[in-house]
């Protein structure tokens, strides 16, 4: 589970609790104008193949970096429908699939802070 701030025009990422140690990361931080697309998770969407550093037992969770074909994803989710997906260009990151308490409420915070 991760919290998500919106400060200004940066979006900071903080991994939550036992994630940190799953995911080998405790925040991540990208500039709004870097979002293309914010989504809920698709459950059936899987990472890249490569994990480094992270975990991933399918199905029941995937947590840290993945890459694969010119992509570099950050992962924190179990796949049980509570998913955002955030689509990046121009940032460390190309995509992000994250966990949060309140889909709806992060997905309608993030869209408008980008019309903004």
């Amino acid at each position: 589970m991760v919290e998500i701030e919106v400060t200004g025009t940066t979006v900071t990422v903080k991994v939550l609790g036992g994630h940190r140690l799953l995911a080998l990361r405790d925040q991540l931080s990208f500039d709004l104008r870097d979002i293309t697309e914010v989504a809920p998770a698709e459950v059936d969407l899987r990472p890249p193949w490569v994990r480094a550093p992270g975990t991933f037992f399918p199905g029941v969770i995937a947590a840290g970096t993945f890459r694969g074909k010119g992509r570099k994803e950050f992962w924190d989710t179990r796949f049980d429908g509570s998913g955002v997906r955030i689509e990046l260009r121009g940032s460390e990151f190309t995509r992000l699939v994250i966990d949060v308490a309140e889909p709806s409420d992060i997905l309608g915070a993030l869209r408008t802070a980008v019309a903004a």
